[in-house]
């Protein structure tokens, strides 16, 4: 827990009790500073005043008496339109900040790497944490990604706080010049909430911000607005600019993939690094973005190349993103829950071959408009929840269907039917293409759901082994 030793004695307001909300209050009280938290949700108040945290209805809250208002990155304070709370800080001339401001206030000493994108920031977080610690740093890993900052260690002078940044988040940081900051990629996202395209676009830049040399922006140059971005930060010449890519080009000054191999080119010599086929728990073009990314930030960040090469190679993976659980006679399982929209599914589809794909949820807006590519891949679908009969409809005639109602009951009919027409490279997918909200809590939930059911396969395949070696004796 970090001691926010400069808020102590100071009234402090927290609006959204989820788990960063939390953290947030509970520091600011082992702090000294006084505070005040609230939450629309009536569970989730009464959540926190069993865990001591003081209540206070801020819809009735003198903002005179209150210098700061620490605000969940999921309630906006502009737009579409302002929560009540803060319009109403606001215009008290209140400080509205997250978390993560609170952290880097405290924590003066420490170096910072921040890693940000539409896509592939939680897996390349993660993996640079991966790659820090196993080199031997002191390093923290959290942010948006896991665990809320406020509950991190402190860390001082040799230290790096690795975090991930949501584009609600960057735009309540004020303190922070990141030693390190990365940007992989952009696409539409969250535009009601940032005023449009260009205020998400000004939201995600803000990485960069008061950056100058020796300090190192890293860039995806795969989409059209960060090759933008790209070319003016090359122009302003403020700090070290290196590109990443993933499309098959090699990009002088930067890191990228050629040929399934990663290349660096940081220091003019453009040698291979790495075949990606070697790390499993990184498929697809998206993931060789993400290695590539990685690689150049911790590079840049001081870590041996050949260091920050053998870490990737061991990276696990992150768990509900292209999540390799188990092989059970030649049969993969993949934990894709994290795709929660047909874009997402997108980028686990293209990287298998004979698959038995369990989707289905809650149908986000345009369904599977956009995975027609895709599937000739397929070689049976199993739907679930409510958007079921939407989906086999909409892959009648193009793709085989099962309506299997619940998970446990897709994995059980996925498995029979993959172990019965024997294909080459069989895997049971499950990148549901939909919000988890009609069966679970969240998606978290959904992929542990799956993990149970596949551990069942593996109970049951280790006992019929079990039977057989015994019938032989």
């Amino acid at each position: 827990m970090i001691d926010l030793f400069y808020m102590s004695g100071f009234p402090v307001a927290v609006m959204g009790l989820g788990k960063s909300g939390i953290a947030t209050a509970r520091s600011l009280i082992a702090s000294g500073a006084e505070v005040r938290a609230w939450d629309d949700n009536e569970d989730t108040r009464a959540a926190a005043r069993a865990a001591d945290i003081p209540l206070v209805d801020l819809y009735k809250m003198n903002w005179d008496e209150v210098p700061t208002l620490v605000l969940s990155p999921g309630i906006p304070d502009r737009y579409p339109e302002p929560h009540p709370v803060a319009a109403a800080a606001r215009a008290a001339n209140v400080e509205i900040v997250c978390d993560i401001e609170l952290l880097v206030r405290a924590q003066r000493e420490a170096r910072y790497l921040g890693v940000t994108g539409t896509n592939g920031k939680s897996t390349t977080t993660a993996l640079i944490g991966h790659i820090m610690s196993l080199s031997g740093a002191a390093v923290e890993t959290g942010g948006n990604l896991g665990t809320p900052a406020l509950q991190l260690d402190a860390l001082y002078q040799d230290g790096t706080y690795v975090l991930e940044l949501s584009s609600y988040q960057l735009e309540r940081i004020f303190s922070i010049t990141f030693d390190t900051a990365v940007l992989l990629n952009i696409s539409p996202d969250h535009l009601d909430r940032h005023g449009g395209l260009e205020g998400y676009i000004a939201a995600k830049k803000q990485i960069f911000r008061r950056q100058t040399k020796p300090r190192t922006a890293v860039i995806g140059i795969d989409d059209d607005y960060c090759r933008a971005i790209h070319k003016a930060l090359v122009k302003a010449d403020d700090q070290r600019v290196v590109p990443i890519s993933a499309s098959g080009e090699a990009v002088p000054g930067g890191v990228y993939v050629l040929d399934r191999v990663l290349y660096d080119d940081m220091d003019g010599e453009g040698f291979p690094v790495l075949n990606l086929d070697e790390v499993p728990n990184l498929p697809g073009r998206h993931n060789w973005q993400n290695a590539a990314a990685a690689y150049a930030a911790c590079k840049a960040h001081g870590v041996p190349a050949p260091v920050a090469i053998a870490c990737i190679r061991s990276f696990p993976g992150l768990a509900h993103r292209q999540q390799l659980v188990s092989e059970i006679d030649g049969i993969r399982y993949i934990n894709d829950s994290k795709a929660t929209n047909a874009d997402a599914a997108a980028k686990a589809l293209a990287c298998y071959d004979d698959i038995y794909w369990i989707l289905g949820g809650r149908a986000k807006e345009g369904g599977l408009a956009g995975l027609e590519a895709y599937y000739p891949k397929i070689a049976h679908a199993f739907l679930i929840g409510e958007s079921a009969e939407t989906f086999a409809k909409e892959l009648e005639g193009k793709v085989a269907t099962h309506s299997c109602g619940d998970l446990a009951s897709a994995v059980v009919k996925a498995q029979a039917l993959a172990a019965a027409e024997r294909r080459s490279a069989p895997v049971v997918l499950l990148s549901p293409a939909c919000a988890s909200f009609d069966q679970f809590a969240n998606f978290e939930a959904r992929g542990k759901a799956f993990i149970d059911a596949v551990r069942e396969l593996e109970k049951a395949a280790s006992t019929v082994g079990a039977g057989q070696a015994g019938g032989g004796q």
